[in-house]
């Protein structure tokens, strides 16, 4: 892997995971669990909830510690593969080499959550009347982010070329 795409990948999950963090203290500082600020009313709150699930309270209803292992050996992996599709990413692929790095700060920041408390501190919400998406953090949006940024180059052909998807 070359200086600059290693740089590439430090800055931009570094960036995440700060940005991921800082957010999440100051939810965690500055609102009571459960509370709820309008940012645009009937569509959008700041809302200070835990997670103790995975995507979308996945995994919620099991002891704690089967949680933790679960998800730490998950990110783990998860991490492993991303340094193993990032090492291929050519210089002409920047915006893959970024998703993947996103993919990557996402899941270290949650993965940050989740060996400190065993939750995951979410507070975006994002509503339409009464119909709620689960509260979601930065984290979480770089990751769907990455993943859509990765999916876009799979299906629109803009993969490097190979066998392999990213070889």
């Amino acid at each position: 892997m070359t200086r600059e795409k290693w740089i590439r990948l430090m800055s931009v999950s570094g960036l995440t995971v700060l940005l991921d963090q800082i957010s999440k203290i100051v939810i965690v500082r500055f609102l009571a669990y459960g509370e709820s600020i309008p940012v645009i009313p009937g569509c959008f709150n700041l809302t200070y909830v835990l997670n103790p699930g995975g995507a979308f309270g996945l995994f919620a209803g099991h002891s704690q510690w089967v949680r933790i292992m679960l998800f730490l050996v998950f990110s783990l992996v998860a991490v492993g593969f991303i340094f193993y599709l990032y090492r291929d990413v050519p210089p002409t692929h920047p915006m893959l080499a970024s998703a993947l790095a996103l993919i990557l700060g996402g899941a270290v920041g949650n993965l940050i959550d989740r060996i400190r408390m065993g939750k995951v501190v979410d507070f975006l919400d994002v509503y339409a009347g009464s119909y709620h998406w689960p509260a979601f953090n930065v984290a979480d949006s770089a990751i769907c982010i990455g993943v859509g940024v990765f999916v876009y180059h799979m299906v629109s052909g803009k993969m490097p070329e190979g066998g392999n998807p990213l070889s």
